[in-house]
């Protein structure tokens, strides 16, 4: 059996993106695994989302006990994977860059302007480019962005 909310709006079985505060307080008090379960699925899905946000405040004050240390992890573990598939997902457009330009990557290094042994770091995902970079390496050396910046 599910737990149960008290004086709040909302039921178990609805979407947890949807439970407020109270709800999620209450499902990591007294909640079973099953209870958590949703929780833990949310934070995978949406590591920086509202869930986990709402969960990361509620266990910074909470006593530092065994539950709290089980959703401090996930949450971790869920950005952690998050970052190395963003990482990856910038790999993969630096390689695409490179390939589309058909010059060595010696070459498209000197184009972007940076060095051969950085755009190396740049094509297995130890290093991310800055935001400027990505955008010289993705226009393939072509000059300044021509929109113009809001004031």
């Amino acid at each position: 059996m599910p737990v149960q909310f008290r004086n709040v709006d909302a039921s178990p079985l609805d979407d947890i993106t949807t439970w407020p505060y109270e709800a999620l307080v209450t499902a990591v008090d007294r909640g079973l695994v099953s209870d958590w379960q949703p929780i833990f699925v949310e934070i995978r899905r949406r590591p920086w989302g509202p869930v986990a946000r709402r969960v990361e405040r509620y266990i910074a004050y909470r006593d530092g006990d065994g539950v709290s240390k089980l959703f401090a992890m996930a949450i971790e573990r869920a950005r952690t994977r998050a970052d190395h598939a963003y990482r990856a997902a910038v790999a993969e457009r630096v390689r695409t860059a490179v390939e589309r330009s058909g010059l060595t990557r010696a070459q498209f290094a000197d184009l972007v302007g940076t060095s051969a042994s950085r755009l190396s770091t740049y094509l297995n995902g130890k290093v991310v480019p800055s935001a400027a970079m990505l955008i010289r390496i993705e226009r393939g050396g072509a000059g300044p962005c021509t929109q113009r910046v809001p004031r």
